[in-house]
């Protein structure tokens, strides 16, 4: 027991660090605990396109698991990953649901923008495309992929439905599955407010235990064997992305990428004292571990994999190295074997007339999407050749249930406003051609 103890210290460099073990156990337990929502809403989400949804839990579980080991292993940070929030929402919505394109393709754009990271990563062109891209376009689509997550899970709560007059009005607010997804909304913010670990998952928890006393949920037992992972296990179809209507999909999954990679290891690594002279140490074995994780990710059927700003929870809690990662991968790959709890908590309920409501996940939803909308406070409201790109990308993400369609009318709205203003000089050449691209896709899909 002694060699074993000296050996994990000695791999992660626990004195060093000024941790113990007993710490960054705790420290990992914490973060999965924060960030265990995913196994359930992710699942439930992406299976909406026509995926397994056992096979997409043991996607979500299996590829985290991996992406997190492999940071703790690689990189000795107390980073974990894992699908992305926003990016299941455009993976489900906009490519899948609204372009009506295959899951396999799907998951094919996904690897192949995996592969884009590996390669960026590795030659170092990242940065000069993330200081390119203009800080309104950031904070424009943060705010407006959260409304989309919100707008959905007010959907999935029956809280909004379809109507043939307003395109969308108020839905049967006293049903139960509806009442239920609002006792789940009230005391998961609740638990947030008081700043209690894990509010998400309890907030999960404690919704789907009210759902089984009300009839809406239907226990189904707690474990079991693991469901098999064959029905999208390198299932994703490479060959179908290669045409000009998906070249754009694979851009904007990078571009959702690399934002959510950056600004997170760049807040957790405040977070934890990691910078040094206002870099990060070892940012590229990060942002690598992200990106192989993503085509690993793909490659089992989950959209893409990327390092979560819920690791802060497990840095507040003492975690300081690779350990506190492996500690919530290992964790992750445990909870495989509670399918029958995940289906319970993640399925859709039947409201009929064709409507599936997902009371249980949607309050998640709602709030991540709330957390979300923060960055808006970041926009420049003062220069309208900012303000009025960053306002098109957060109304048209939700309006049109495309994250794809929202970021395209942003930087064609923002390469236009200035360079009519006179501020052309001061925009990098990488944004007009990427307007330029986003009005050929435009054309193009109108004339197919």
């Amino acid at each position: 027991m002694g060699m074993l103890k000296n050996l994990i210290e000695n791999l992660f460099k626990l004195k060093d660090n000024n941790t113990t073990v007993r710490t960054e156990i705790i420290a990992g337990a914490t973060t999965f605990m924060t960030m265990a929502y995913i196994v359930f809403v992710n699942p439930a989400m992406i299976s909406q396109t026509g995926m397994d949804f056992g096979s997409a839990m043991m996607a979500t579980c299996i590829s985290a698991a991996f992406a997190t080991i492999l940071m703790g292993l690689y990189v000795n940070y107390p980073i974990a990953l894992a699908a992305g929030m926003g990016e299941n929402a455009f993976f489900t919505y906009a490519v899948c649901m609204t372009m009506g394109i295959s899951w396999q393709v799907a998951l094919g754009c996904v690897f192949i923008e995996g592969i884009l990271f590996v390669i960026l990563t590795l030659f170092k062109f990242r940065q000069a495309l993330m200081d390119a891209i203009p800080d309104a376009i950031k904070y424009g689509t943060a705010c407006g992929i959260g409304v989309l997550i919100a707008f959905v899970g007010l959907i999935d709560a029956g809280f909004i439905v379809g109507h043939p007059a307003t395109l969308v009005t108020l839905g049967n607010i006293i049903s139960l599955p509806t009442l239920l997804a609002a006792f789940g909304l009230i005391i998961t913010g609740v638990m947030l407010a008081k700043k209690i670990r894990g509010a998400l998952l309890w907030g999960i928890l404690a919704t789907a235990i009210m759902g089984v006393f009300l009839g809406v949920v239907k226990y189904q037992g707690f474990v079991s064997m693991p469901p098999s992972m064959a029905p999208t296990f390198l299932k994703m179809d490479i060959a179908g992305t290669f045409n000009l209507g998906l070249l754009s999909v694979v851009f904007i999954f990078l571009f959702m990428d690399l934002f959510d990679t950056v600004g997170t290891l760049a807040g957790v690594a405040e977070l934890g004292g990691f910078m040094r002279h206002g870099k990060l140490p070892k940012a590229g074995k990060a942002m690598l571990t992200d990106a192989v994780g993503t085509c690993v990710g793909a490659a089992c059927g989950t959209p893409t994999v990327t390092s979560y700003i819920e690791s802060a929870a497990g840095i507040a809690s003492g975690g300081r190295t690779g350990l506190t990662a492996v500690v919530t991968g290992l964790l992750f790959l445990a909870t495989i074997f509670f399918f029958p709890l995940i289906k319970m908590i993640g399925g859709g309920f039947d409201a009929g007339g064709g409507a599936i409501l997902r009371p249980v996940t949607a309050p998640a939803l709602i709030i991540v999407g709330s957390m979300m909308v923060h960055s808006v406070v970041k926009v420049n409201w003062q220069d309208y050749t900012d303000s009025i790109p960053a306002f098109l990308v957060i109304i048209m993400i939700p309006l049109t249930f495309s994250i794809g369609t929202g970021i395209a009318v942003g930087f064609i709205s923002y390469a236009a406003l200035k360079l009519f203003t006179g501020q052309g000089r001061k925009v990098s050449w990488i944004v007009y051609l990427l307007a330029v691209l986003f009005i050929a896709r435009f054309i193009y899909l109108k004339a197919m």
